[in-house]
């Protein structure tokens, strides 16, 4: 069965060079790639290449003015005709810059494929600039859709935090304070350094390619078996692409009820706040400071309660100066215990690490990641939106009362 590599990320050159190690190392592989930069005219090109150049090229439309739609709709069928083909072992999907790596994964295993690999090609000299840049895709070109609203940041730092594995280019601009960042942003990823791509690696930049026969169309061996796999005894990164990929389980580390959150760390003048409290917050007080908590750290992240909405669970999600928040259903200590059956092991059990004998799972659980954090100002101005103890003390009903300051931006 055809293996599934996805590469993805915004820094360019550094995934361009992880996926030029993995044709140089996996034997018998193919680069697939979307390329969704010509959606303005219509179409989106595909190129598969090898490690000697270009094998085919072809176009798809677009599927409701929607680049990302179509990439879904072309991919899937490319990749079984790799795989009916017999020949090949490994298919690299590249994917454009501000495609997120955990569609694709998903894509591809609903498709019947077998994803074994996600990786995020990462330049830590550019972590604080893309981590910090707020601008829309839309105004960097590098927008999926009409209604792509997202922004470089809230991107960026999706791919990252997705990927079980990171290929880390070994970039001369890089400090410790950009590696200490990236750790502290996913301490549990795997890192593959990687080095810098040369020519002979991207055989796509070379106008000299003309596009040769499709994988699918050329002859197996005598035996009419696949090509073998035999990474490189080195090769680091080739070994993590085949090691195998859960498709639920990294959804379900990314849920924010249940996300694996970084914990507290303190190094290189990078710091990691983890802030969790057992009382509601004031929704006018916490609308009022949402301003200077969004622009205090880099990144945050986490799940938060609201006084007025005490049953409702909240995601937190900022990057680059921007906030965005979400319902995202009700806390499991709301849920009726006949309920509780249907929710996945993964929920419960970290709800049952947050459980507390008069709420539950009602919590804040907030994480900020920056250089230079002012923890002890960040504290004072996240403890100063709770409830107070009067406040706190007039219990439920009477949290239900208080200005509903978050409808807005939670679309109620």
């Amino acid at each position: 069965m055809l293996s599934v590599v996805i590469v993805g990320g915004l820094h360019a050159d550094a995934r361009k060079a992880a996926v030029g190690q993995l044709l140089a190392d996996v034997p018998g592989s193919v680069v697939l790639h979307h390329d969704l930069a010509t959606a303005a005219a219509g179409t989106v090109v595909r190129t598969i290449r090898d490690a000697t150049g270009i094998l085919s090229a072809g176009e798809t439309p677009l599927v409701n003015d929607c680049a990302c739609c179509a990439l879904r709709e072309d991919l899937v069928p490319e990749l079984r005709r790799l795989d009916a083909a017999g020949t090949l072992r490994l298919a690299v999907v590249e994917l454009w810059d501000s495609v997120e790596p955990k569609a694709m994964a998903e894509v591809v295993a609903a498709g019947g494929l077998t994803v074994t690999g996600v990786i995020t090609a990462v330049d830590p000299a550019l972590m604080l600039p893309y981590l910090g840049n707020g601008d829309d895709l839309a105004e960097r070109g590098l927008a999926a859709a009409a209604t792509d609203q997202r922004t470089v940041a809230d991107t960026f730092a999706r791919q990252l935090e997705y990927a079980p594995v990171l290929a880390v280019l070994d970039s001369p601009e890089a400090d410790e304070e950009d590696r200490e960042l990236l750790a502290q942003l996913h301490p549990t990823a795997h890192q593959v350094p990687i080095g810098a791509a040369g020519p002979a690696t991207h055989p796509t930049d070379r106008p000299s390619d003309r596009p040769r026969a499709h994988p699918a169309d050329r002859p197996t061996d005598a035996a009419g078996t696949r090509y073998p796999v035999r990474p490189s005894a080195h090769s680091a990164l080739a070994r993590a692409a085949l090691a195998g990929f859960d498709v639920e389980s990294a959804a379900a580390a990314q849920h924010p009820a249940c996300a694996l959150l970084p914990a507290e760390a303190d190094a290189h003048g990078v710091c990691t706040l983890v802030w969790h409290r057992r009382r509601p917050f004031h929704p006018e007080r916490l609308y009022e400071a949402l301003e200077d908590i969004t622009c205090a750290a880099a990144r945050s992240r986490g799940r938060f309660w609201l006084a007025d909405k005490p049953d409702v669970l909240l995601h937190w999600d900022a990057a680059g100066g921007a906030l965005c928040v979400e319902s995202v259903g009700p806390w499991l200590a709301s849920l009726p215990d006949a309920a509780w059956d249907m929710v996945p092991p993964v929920r419960r059990a970290a709800a049952a690490m947050d459980w507390h004998p008069e709420h539950g799972d009602c919590c804040q659980h907030l994480v900020f990641t920056s250089p230079g954090l002012d923890r002890d100002g960040l504290e004072r101005l996240l403890e100063s939106c709770l409830l107070t103890d009067a406040e706190y003390a007039a219990g439920r009903d009477a949290w239900k009362q208080l200005p509903p300051a978050f409808d807005t931006l939670l679309e109620v």
